[in-house]
């Protein structure tokens, strides 16, 4: 990924999912890479990392300039709370840069427990107009990745309209689904990608 920050200078932002891949972003030049712990993640499926791994991770990362993004982009249910909240104060002692988050109830208890942390707009909560990237920035989001499927003209008409950085993916999976509206992969095989399972169909 790629976001033009507020000095106008692109930022290259990489995905880990194991800290092999995050070294290897690391060499290759990103200057910052997102990552999950083993709950919380949309990429489920990779190794992701517990809270030794992700304090190793952040500590390799610092030492070369390198911020982390932990994501913790999916929806969440009333009975994993308490889990999220670990997840959440697991981050703040490994030292993480940001949360990337898609569930507004995630955003509350980030403010609760990690005040001075940054947040990150998902590109699941399909920000997509300047109206909707008004509304991240007045509930204190400073960064929004917007949504995939806009054009680059759309993309340029809401970077000129906020102060906000912006961030928006130049690779990966083609989707047929709207960002934040991931309900093809659960209808087909039960499996969410709201839930960070999704079966890539």
């Amino acid at each position: 990924m790629q976001q033009p920050n507020k000095s106008g200078k692109l930022e290259i932002l990489a995905p880990a999912g194991s800290m092999d891949a995050l070294i290897a972003a690391v060499r290759c030049g990103a200057d910052a890479v997102y990552l999950g712990q083993k709950n919380f993640s949309a990429r489920k499926n990779s190794q992701n990392f517990d809270e030794e791994s992700l304090t190793q991770a952040v500590q390799y990362a610092h030492r070369c300039g390198v911020k982390i993004h932990q994501a913790l982009n999916i929806v969440v249910f009333d009975q994993e709370l308490d889990a999220l909240r670990e997840c959440i104060r697991t981050a703040v002692r490994a030292g993480v840069d940001a949360m990337i988050v898609q569930d507004w109830g995630v955003a509350a208890l980030v403010r609760e427990y990690a005040p001075d942390m940054a947040l990150h707009a998902s590109t699941q909560m399909a920000i997509h107009s300047p109206a909707g990237v008004r509304l991240a920035e007045r509930l204190g989001f400073s960064r929004v990745v917007l949504a995939r499927e806009l054009s680059r003209r759309e993309i340029e008409e809401i970077v000129h309209s906020t102060s906000l950085e912006t961030e928006i993916f130049v690779h990966g999976a083609h989707c047929m689904s709207v960002s934040g509206q991931c309900y093809l992969s659960a209808a087909i095989g039960g499996k969410s990608g709201n839930r960070g399972q999704c079966a890539q169909p």
